[in-house]
């Protein structure tokens, strides 16, 4: 009965929370894709420093654990971007020698602009994987709830829910912007909130062994959702711009981060 209690409420926290985020995301907010990348680097950099990490400190593992793991997975997404454009950079050289051997500054814009046209493909991976991570953990999370007493792991999927939707909304923003494709960001994250339901089913059979983990799995999350907002949305936001069309940008920003800090505080609260 609680493994099923389990399988549900980690499907409807991990699926149910992308499909809402594409519903407002792809819905009410698709005509603003420049304003939805600052959405998605102020939700990305909130869920990392308002919700992952400090959930993380406040577990037995310390400081000089944790910081470590930040940082090998910020190194390990830098080579998971590198990797990335280079098998881009691979496929794309072949018939580009021309432009190779021209003027040096067409050859700096074109490498600016190829950069770009990139940039976020590789972040689209880092994303996925840190959202895997995210939701695996989440699922744990859930599980260990109910375990302890059914109602509470109610309040937990119900508080997952709430505080996944704005950062998928994001997700979906920077997979948009990689492919263009609505439907595969649609499905790639939608697979990445399944496995909320594969960490429900490991931490009931494993609760105890898996839960010592936790604080690592909400660092490695963290880590990618710092790379992808510093290292793939913040730069594209960095273009001269009208005072008005920054103060929207801002404005964007701390939408973001509002709506999962709240949704985090919403968490806490129970």
């Amino acid at each position: 009965m609680t493994l099923l209690a389990i399988i549900a409420a980690t499907l409807v926290a991990g699926v149910g929370s992308v499909w809402l985020a594409a519903l407002l995301g792809f819905g009410v907010l698709a005509r603003y894709t420049q304003h939805m990348l600052s959405l998605a680097a102020g939700a990305l950099l909130a869920t990392a420093f308002m919700h992952l990490l400090p959930e993380a400190f406040e577990s037995q593992v310390g400081a000089h654990e944790l910081f470590p793991t930040l940082l090998i997975g910020l190194v390990f997404f830098f080579l998971l971007d590198k990797a990335e454009l280079w098998h881009h950079g691979h496929e794309h050289h072949h018939g580009a020698a021309p432009e190779a051997s021209g003027d040096p500054h067409t050859g700096h814009a074109h490498d600016h602009a190829h950069g770009h046209a990139h940039g976020p493909s590789g972040g689209s991976w880092a994303i996925l994987t840190g959202d895997s991570v995210h939701c695996f953990g989440d699922g744990v999370l859930i599980a260990s709830a109910f375990v302890a007493d059914l109602r509470l792991g109610v309040v937990a999927a119900l508080a997952v829910l709430m505080h996944e939707v704005p950062h998928h909304m994001g997700d979906l923003a920077v997979l948009r912007t990689a492919s263009d494709n609505r439907r595969m960001a649609f499905v790639k994250v939608s697979l990445a909130g399944a496995l909320t339901a594969l960490g429900g089913v490991m931490g009931y059979f494993l609760v105890a062994q898996l839960e010592a983990y936790l604080p690592y799995f909400l660092a490695i999350a963290s880590s990618s959702f710092l790379y992808v907002a510093l290292a793939d949305l913040i730069p594209q936001l960095q273009k001269k711009l009208s005072a008005r069309e920054t103060g929207a940008q801002i404005l964007w920003l701390a939408v973001g981060m509002g709506m999962v800090t709240l949704a985090s505080g919403l968490t806490h609260s129970h």
